[in-house]
C-alpha cells in the first residue's frame, strides 16, 4: 500500500498540520513578496488581494478538527473542500467561499436524489410549466440555491436551525466571496465556522426516521400496487404526521397522480390513501390543488387538469375549484414576485417590475378571488418583511399600496400570517420584526370586528419576538381556530 493510501485511511492529524502550517509560513511570505513583486512590475494592485497570513493560521488550525467529522471517504471524494483549504492557504478567502458553497451545494443535490426527486420537485417548484420539465437529478441544477434550501427544509432534510445558517452562508457566498465582486472582509476563524456549519447541517444528513419513512412510502407508491393491510398501516402512519409533513406528502400524492404517464397502479394507490390524507391536510396545501387545476386548465394541460379534479371531488372539495384563468394569472404573478424576491444580490433589480406586474394584475380584476385570497395575502406579507438583509426600496410603495388596500378580512389574514412556518423563521431576522411592527400599523385601520381588534392587542402586547407568537398556548389556540371557522 502507498504512504498516500494509508494516509487516506488515517484520521486528520490536527496537531501535526498545525505545526506544519506555522512551519510553512515563512515559505507563503516569500512566495507572497515574490508575486507582489511581479504584480507591481505588471502594473497590478496588490492592496487588498489577499488576507494576512495570520488570518490563514486560523483556517488551518481550525480546520482540521472540523474535517475529522468526515470519514476518510468523505473527505477522499470532497474536491471542493480541498479547493476551499488550496484557495485558504494563499489568502484567497472569496475564492475559498465560492469553492465551499458548490461543494455543499453538490451534496445536497446528492442526497435530494437518493431521498425522491420527483417529491422535491413537486414542493420546489410550484409552476407546472416549469415543474413538467424537472425529472432527474442533473435537472437539480435547474433549481436557484435558495429554492433548493427551502425545499429540502420543507421536507426536513435539512433543519429549520441549518436552513437559516446555510442561507446566510447563501447570502455572504453572493455578497463576500469570488461569485460577485465585493469589498467585504472574511476571516479565517469564519471560514471554519461555516464549513463546520456545511458538515453537519449537509454533509453528514441523516433523515429522521419519518422523512425516511415517507421517502420509502412514496417509492413503493410507484413501483407497485399496495395491498389492503398495508394500505391501512399507511393510513395510521398520517395519523402521526406534522401539519406540514402531511401538507408535503399531499403535494407529494398529488404530484404522482396527475402527470400522463402514471400507470394504473400508482392511481388506484393514491385514490385508496388521498381520502385518509385530505382531512390533515392545511387549508394553504389544499388551496394549492385547486391552484395548480386552475394552471392546468389556464395551459391547456388538459389530462392533469381532469386528474386533479378527480382528486377534489374524491374528497366532496368541490368548495376548492377556483376561477382558472384568473386565479392562475394572479398566482403566476405571486410566484413570479417570490422567485425575484429570493434572488438575493438580484432581487434589487427584479422585484420591483414583478411587484409592478402584480398590481397590474390586481388591478385588472378587482377583488382577489376567494380562491387566491390566503396565497395573495401571505406571498404579499412574505415579501413586505423583506429578505432579512434589506428593504427593496422601489418595490415597497407598490406592496404598501397593495396591503392599503386590504379589506378586513384579508387584513385579519395578515395579522395570523406567523402561523405560516415560513413567515415565522423569517421573523427571526432583525429586518422582518421591524417590518412586522409597520405592518401591524397598516392593517390596524380595517381590523373592525371585536375579535380582530381583541387578537391584534394581544399580538401587540406579546412579551417575545413575533417568531415566537405561535408558542404560545392562548394565541396559537385563538389563531388556530379563526383559520378553522374562516378559512375552510
Amino acid at each position: 500500500m502507498s504512504s498516500q493510501d494509508t494516509t487516506a485511511n488515517l484520521p486528520v492529524p490536527a496537531a501535526r498540520a498545525s505545526v506544519q502550517v506555522l512551519a510553512a509560513r515563512a515559505d507563503l511570505e516569500a512566495f507572497e513578496d515574490l508575486m507582489f513583486q511581479a504584480l507591481e512590475a505588471w502594473g497590478l494592485p496588490t492592496d487588498n488581494i489577499i488576507v494576512a497570513a495570520k488570518q490563514r493560521e486560523t483556517l488551518f488550525k481550525n480546520t482540521p478538527g472540523v474535517i475529522e467529522e468526515l470519514t476518510p471517504e468523505e473527505r477522499a471524494n470532497a474536491p471542493y473542500v480541498a479547493k476551499m483549504i488550496m484557495a485558504g492557504s494563499v489568502g484567497l478567502f472569496d475564492a475559498a467561499l465560492n469553492y465551499l458553497w458548490n461543494e455543499t451545494i453538490n451534496r445536497l443535490r446528492d442526497h435530494v436524489a437518493a431521498f425522491d426527486v420527483d417529491y422535491f420537485f413537486d414542493l420546489a417548484e410550484t409552476d407546472p410549466a416549469r415543474r413538467k420539465n424537472l425529472k432527474t437529478r442533473d435537472d437539480l441544477s435547474q433549481i436557484d440555491d435558495y429554492k433548493l434550501l427551502e425545499a429540502a427544509n420543507k421536507i426536513k432534510l435539512v433543519s429549520d436551525i441549518g436552513f437559516k445558517q446555510l442561507t446566510h452562508i447563501n447570502y455572504m457566498r453572493n455578497h463576500a466571496s469570488a461569485a460577485h465582486p465585493n469589498i467585504e472582509e472574511l476571516t479565517g476563524l469564519k471560514l471554519a465556522e461555516w464549513l463546520e456549519t456545511c458538515i453537519k447541517e449537509v454533509f453528514r444528513i441523516q433523515p429522521r426516521n419519518v422523512v425516511a419513512a415517507i421517502g420509502k412510502l412514496l417509492t413503493n407508491i410507484k413501483s407497485k400496487r399496495l395491498p389492503k393491510d398495508e394500505l391501512k398501516k399507511i393510513a395510521a402512519f398520517f395519523d402521526g404526521l406534522e401539519q406540514d409533513q402531511a401538507d408535503n406528502l399531499a403535494a407529494g400524492l398529488f404530484g404522482i397522480y396527475t402527470p400522463a404517464d402514471a400507470t394504473p397502479e400508482i392511481l388506484d394507490n393514491v385514490r385508496s390513501l388521498w381520502p385518509d390524507l385530505w382531512p390533515l391536510v392545511g387549508e394553504d396545501a389544499r388551496n394549492e390543488v385547486g391552484i395548480k387545476l386552475a394552471r392546468f386548465t389556464a395551459n391547456a394541460d388538459t389530462d392533469r387538469a381532469i386528474r386533479a379534479r378527480e382528486l377534489l371531488e374524491l374528497v366532496g372539495g368541490s368548495s376548492y375549484l377556483p376561477e382558472p384563468e384568473r386565479v392562475a394569472e394572479i398566482q403566476q404573478a405571486l410566484d413570479d414576485l417570490k422567485r425575484a424576491h429570493e434572488a438575493h444580490m438580484r432581487n434589487y433589480a427584479e422585484e420591483p417590475p414583478a411587484a409592478q406586474r402584480l398590481k397590474d394584475v390586481v388591478g385588472r380584476h378587482g377583488d382577489i378571488p376567494e380562491q387566491a385570497v390566503r396565497s395573495y395575502v401571505v406571498h404579499l406579507v412574505n415579501v413586505f418583511l423583506t429578505n432579512g438583509y434589506g428593504v427593496a426600496w422601489n418595490a415597497e410603495p407598490i406592496y404598501k399600496e397593495l396591503i392599503g388596500r386590504f379589506d378586513g378580512y384579508q387584513a385579519a389574514i395578515a395579522l395570523r400570517a406567523f402561523a405560516n412556518s415560513q413567515i415565522r423563521l423569517k421573523l427571526q431576522d432583525e429586518w422582518p420584526r421591524k417590518k412586522w411592527q409597520e405592518l401591524l400599523d397598516l392593517i390596524d385601520p380595517k381590523l373592525t370586528g371585536r375579535a380582530d381588534r381583541a387578537f391584534l392587542e394581544a399580538v401587540r402586547n406579546f412579551g417575545g419576538t413575533p417568531d415566537r407568537l405561535y408558542q404560545d398556548t392562548k394565541i396559537k389556540a385563538l389563531t388556530k381556530t379563526w383559520l378553522e371557522r374562516n378559512l375552510t
